[in-house]
């Protein structure tokens, strides 16, 4: 399955960490079910997926108001966080994503934009062998408003120092297209792993 990238030229190439860069998502479930198991609490994989891209202390919070429990987010993050990183060595590099990394690498500047902790975004990227191909890393720490407000990504342009319309975002999360958008950069969508295992979806360009 190719990845379809909308026409132009870009400067820039801005990616979510987590389903896009690393075939991390069904890692991070299994860690997000145990963590809140121990608390009671559940989180259907349908709506897991839907809330990707949601800082884990917004997604406990969410949690917390729709179940009417009071899971403490810092102990329960942070617990999700050290069960995630019990996983890493299951974990590899999405390669409909890696191709482009490596065919650009060098060429233009690439930035990871993610809602994930920035020790959570180094562990990922050490682990598959992609850190050095980063000049930037923009977690949940960098900004406040987060996806699908354009906060992070615009936040990543201006370090960079590109034009939000000459970068070019990988993502594989309908919030983090919307930021895109609302960032005014194009984007193209990263298929999920079960589109990807069944040969649906092919990334498409927005």
């Amino acid at each position: 399955m190719k990845l379809q990238l909308p026409p132009g030229t870009f400067r820039a190439y801005l990616f979510d960490c987590d389903g896009t860069i690393v075939d991390s998502m069904p890692l991070h479930y299994i860690a997000w079910t145990r963590a809140l198991g121990e608390w009671g609490a559940t989180f259907d994989e349908d709506l897991f997926y839907r809330w990707g891209g949601k800082p884990p202390m917004e997604i406990i919070a969410g949690l917390n108001e729709m179940q009417g429990l009071q899971m403490p987010a810092g102990t329960v993050a942070e617990r999700k966080e050290n069960l995630y990183y019990a996983l890493l060595p299951q974990l590899k590099a999405v390669p409909e994503v890696l191709e482009h990394i490596e065919a650009q690498h060098g060429r233009i500047p690439f930035a990871v934009v993610s809602g994930s902790n920035r020790d959570s975004i180094v562990k990922s990227l050490t682990t598959v062998g992609l850190l050095d191909r980063f000049e930037l890393l923009v977690g949940h720490e960098d900004y406040t408003r987060s996806k699908p407000a354009p906060d992070a990504f615009l936040i990543a342009a201006e370090r960079l120092g590109v034009a939000p319309g000459e970068c070019l975002v990988f993502e594989d999360t309908a919030m983090g297209i919307a930021g895109a958008t609302a960032a005014g950069m194009a984007s193209v969508r990263v298929p999920s792993p079960f589109e990807r295992r069944n040969g649906t979806g092919a990334g498409t360009a927005a």
